[in-house]
């Protein structure tokens, strides 16, 4: 069949559709009671509670929520989920076209990926309670969506174990309260996000096993404002407002019926969207890129030092003739891969695309980080102020390089595949070397 490069028609109505909408809908709240004053240089202030240990201030929050419900009533917000769910079962291809389209247009209300908000949402909890909740779990998707009833956070990363999350110390064991079956919780948490507004932690804990065992990891819904469940602090980080707590778990007993999916195999759910999450966010680093790249552009035709235009100087040119390069070829790898993704089931996904997803990922991280300093030194003082994005959009997106999986980690990965210590490749280097996974 003839290769075809072209968005589906259908697509680039929906990019019109959105762009109207955000006209429409979104603009005009945002221009509303100075709500501006969250996105212009005055952003980071806007948005933190300075006062309450630096969370975001409740007028954002409220703002956010706002934006929300106008796009879920005009049926965007639900766009990736399946159609059970109000959705418009969305695809991966879809997905990454869409979050570029959104980040390449700048800071908004319409998409602010510091605290993962835009106009089409992304819901993963839904499909994790689709396909690992019990039947009397299965509500909690309504009580999420259309009632706000649900709001879960996830309780993975422990302060001494991130990537190695096998080794995790939180620990449940079986202990009946007043009659009734359950789980005694002791450990500690850090980086739950959304804590402060959650009602439930998704909790991972070892209930069985050995330091390191894949299996043994067992998830919980643990009510957030249950006994020995405390917020020990808010940790501050390098992009503000903060809503990424450390939080202990002290003697919590949950029944039974908080277990979340099968008993010692948590890992399959913290895993469940970790592919989709990762092509959509590297989507939207490439769009966030394309934007500086393409300010940087404007405003090296502008200026006029010395009589000519800054963009005259190849010193401007060349660094973004290499930025504009890597981000023609990381599109085509995104839509690419999300394109095989939605080809195969999550299984597939993990035995045969899964080093290409990381690909996608921590190049487009590191892309659009190269960009938004680059944006910075040639917009010089006035990129280097608060007054330009840029600075905002280099702290958010330089967490990408370390959340999502490291960048060292993704590296690792798409290395052993490559090298056949696993993936497809693998049988085929055993017959060459028969040693090879003793190497």
């Amino acid at each position: 069949m003839p290769m075809d490069f072209q968005l589906p028609p259908e697509l680039t109505a929906y990019l019109a559709e959105l762009d109207a909408f955000i006209e429409k809908e979104i603009a005009p709240l945002q221009a509303r009671d100075d709500n501006d004053r969250f996105f212009d240089h005055r952003r980071e202030w806007a948005r933190t509670d300075w006062d309450m240990g630096g969370l975001p201030r409740h007028e954002w929050e409220e703002l956010l929520a706002k934006a929300r419900k106008l796009a879920d009533q005009a049926g965007h917000y639900r766009f990736a989920l399946p159609s059970a769910y109000g959705g418009k079962d969305g695809s991966n291809l879809w997905m990454a076209v869409i979050r570029e389209h959104l980040a390449s247009k700048g800071l908004g209300l319409f998409n602010d990926l510091q605290n993962e908000h835009s106009i089409v949402g992304n819901n993963p909890f839904v499909l994790m309670i689709r396909d690992f909740g019990r039947p009397d779990q299965q509500h909690l998707i309504t009580d999420m969506l259309d009632k706000g009833a649900f709001r879960p956070t996830f309780g993975l990363t422990e302060p001494d174990h991130g990537s190695d999350a096998t080794f995790m110390e939180t620990r449940a064991v079986r202990e009946d309260y007043h009659g009734e079956a359950g789980w005694r919780i002791n450990g500690e948490k850090m980086w739950t996000t959304g804590m402060h507004a959650a009602t439930h932690c998704c909790l991972f804990v070892r209930t069985s096993g050995e330091d390191g065992d894949a299996r043994g990891i067992t998830a919980f819904l643990v009510p957030a404002h249950a006994p020995g469940v405390k917020i020990e602090e808010y940790l501050w980080t390098f992009n503000m407002p903060t809503d990424h707590p450390r939080v202990s778990f002290t003697n919590v007993w949950v029944p039974e019926s908080a277990m979340f999916g099968p008993e010692g195999g948590g890992l399959a759910l913290a895993q469940h969207f970790v592919h989709e999450n990762r092509i959509r966010q590297a989507a939207s680093s490439l769009g966030a890129a394309v934007f500086c790249i393409e300010e940087s552009i404007k405003y090296a035709r502008a200026r006029k030092p010395f009589g000519k235009a800054l963009a005259e100087n190849q010193a401007i040119q060349f660094p973004i003739v290499e930025l504009s390069t890597q981000a023609e070829m990381l599109r085509l790898l995104i839509r690419k891969t999300a394109w095989e993704m939605d080809q195969m089931t999550k299984v597939e996904v993990e035995k045969r695309l899964s080093d290409k997803v990381s690909m996608c990922n921590y190049w487009a991280n590191r892309l659009c980080c190269e960009a938004a300093d680059r944006a910075m030194q040639i917009h010089g003082g006035i990129g280097y102020s608060r007054h330009k994005p840029f600075e905002h959009i280099y702290r958010h997106h330089r967490r990408y390089r370390i959340t999502e999986g490291s960048e060292e980690i993704q590296m690792r990965k798409v290395a052993a595949w490559l090298f056949g210590y696993i993936g497809p490749r693998k049988q085929a280097f055993a017959q060459e070397r028969p040693d090879m996974d003793k190497v």
